[in-house]
């Protein structure tokens, strides 16, 4: 018998088995649930199409103070916030050998974001990386100033390209902190077992990364805009010197690449964004397009135009969306139809009030002010689209915009720019121009403002085409299938006995 004196053993109960329920963790950036916009309607359909899966959501904001902008589902858990700009994670800067197999592993990453002949390190590297962040040394060990001093002799090192721009000190600062937000998100702790669901590329992709690399989990990867592209787009004309542009832009094309090459499947929303994945070194056979979807019965046809001529918009106010063209446009329309209007439907993200009031500005400086109205965030979305005669999509970038979709399954004839899926989706039922071309945006408006009767066959066979091809029940269903198909081919005792029941349309909504 044991002594007296010594405590009494326990039995340790066994780890409780995973939900034999299937389960998805989203990965997001900046969109749901603490946002508005396409992307975070496109996951709340998601959600709410498969109430017989858990789902899990590791979201990517920008301090972690974000109020939720969903109500979210039962199965829905609450979300897990990782602020890359919020207070500093907790943690302490390694010593001794630690400290010097942290730095080692930090400069084979900037190596390879620099060198060419060093990208295969990449991987290796941000996987070390990552094991540190999980300890709570790698934001610490960035923060330093041996982690500046450290980059500073990277890209000076001869032969780089980058060292002939000479950067300098304030370069070597101002890019080490970019890195050190951008990889915060490796101190997650990732998903265990389920699929890992990025719902784009970039930054939201790093802890589907980590889960595969550790625990196996399949990594699958919806594109609805060029993540890649939108860097560029964005880092061209940003406040920063061409060496901090230089190391920025080398890691998210990596960053690209690895989530393209571990990624069991990818599913872009057109095909236009297939051609980059393919071109980011995708292969082929694991890229399966899956187009955004909308419920028809939602977006019934709108109804009467409005008395005046009018050309309505609907997004954020976001200078992706490129509203000077649009706005440039209207001015050109008004010219010969002085009655006409504009309407802009949509809320401005923090952060984004500069670029809407340099819109206003312009309105007011082209002479046109009074016509061009900020309607702000409206209640029912559908009512944005009924109140144009025809519908606007100006921006320089798009995967499969949902504005797009649902303005055409209100029976809206459109006007969208030549980007991204846009041509995929309208077919013959609208009009395209290229981006940023003011004079063809203003001639197509005017073409359909001034044909009534082409306008209405055109919002009709729009209408159509959405039943047709584009409704949210052709979505959940195919994400069903992949689920279903990615947790039967992991390796888990549980996957064999996971099984997806069909919900019925009036529960799945």
């Amino acid at each position: 018998m044991p002594d007296s004196s010594s405590p009494i053993p326990r039995p340790v109960p066994a780890p409780a088995p995973p939900s034999r329920r299937p389960r998805v963790t989203l990965l997001t950036e900046g969109t749901y649930p603490h946002s508005h916009g396409g992307v975070s309607v496109w996951c709340d359909q998601l959600v709410r199409g498969m109430p017989d899966v858990d789902f899990g959501v590791l979201a990517v904001t920008g301090t972690g103070r974000e109020a939720l902008a969903w109500e979210l589902p039962p199965h829905v858990e609450a979300p897990v916030c990782l602020p890359m700009w919020g207070p500093t994670p907790p943690g302490h800067a390694p010593r001794g050998r630690r400290a010097r197999q942290l730095l080692a592993s930090y400069e084979r990453f900037l190596t390879a974001l620099l060198d060419p002949a060093a990208e295969e390190g990449f991987a290796p590297a941000l996987h070390d990386l990552a094991r540190h962040a999980r300890d709570g040394a790698l934001t610490p060990a960035l923060r330093s100033d041996r982690a500046v001093r450290l980059l500073a002799s990277v890209w000076n090192a001869p032969g780089l390209a980058v060292a002939e721009a000479r950067p300098t000190l304030h370069d070597a600062v101002t890019a080490t902190s970019l890195l050190e937000h951008a990889l915060r998100p490796l101190a997650a702790r990732p998903p265990e077992h389920g699929v890992a669901h990025a719902v784009s590329g970039g930054i939201a992709a790093l802890p589907g990364l980590i889960a595969h690399q550790l625990h196996g989990v399949p990594l699958l990867l919806t594109e609805h805009g060029v993540y890649l592209r939108e860097r560029y787009l964005g880092y061209r004309t940003g406040p920063y010197s061409w060496p901090v542009k230089a190391l920025l832009l080398g890691f998210f094309r990596l960053l690209a690449e690895e989530t393209y090459r571990k990624a069991a499947l990818i599913t872009p929303g057109n095909r236009y964004n297939r051609l980059w994945e393919e071109r980011g070194g995708a292969d082929p056979s694991l890229i399966r397009t899956v187009y955004n979807g909308v419920d028809p019965e939602a977006f019934p046809p709108a109804g009467p135009e409005p008395r005046s001529p009018t050309l309505s918009w609907a997004g954020r106010v976001d200078p992706i969306k490129d509203l000077e063209t649009l706005i440039r446009a209207f001015a050109q329309v008004r010219q010969e139809l002085p009655e006409a209007r504009l309407r802009l439907f949509g809320g401005t993200p923090r952060g984004g009030e500069a670029y809407r009031e340099r819109c206003e500005a312009l309105a007011a400086q082209l002479g046109h002010g009074d016509a061009v109205v900020f309607e702000g965030r409206v209640e029912h979305i559908k009512d944005a689209y009924a109140a144009g005669s025809v519908v606007m999509l100006s921006s320089i970038s798009e995967g499969f915009p949902f504005t797009l979709i649902e303005a055409m399954s209100c029976g809206r004839a459109t006007v969208s720019t030549d980007v991204g899926g846009v041509r995929e989706a309208v077919g013959p039922t609208g009009l395209v121009v290229p981006p940023r071309a003011p004079e063809a945006m203003a001639r197509a408006a005017l073409e359909l403002l001034r044909d009534p009767p082409r306008r209405a066959a055109m919002g009709e066979a729009a209408r159509l085409r959405v039943i047709e091809q584009f409704t949210l029940r052709q979505t959940v269903d195919a994400f069903r299938s992949i689920y279903a198909e990615l947790m039967g081919a992991q390796s888990n005792p549980y996957a064999p006995e996971l099984t997806f029941h069909q919900v019925p349309a009036e529960v799945a909504g």
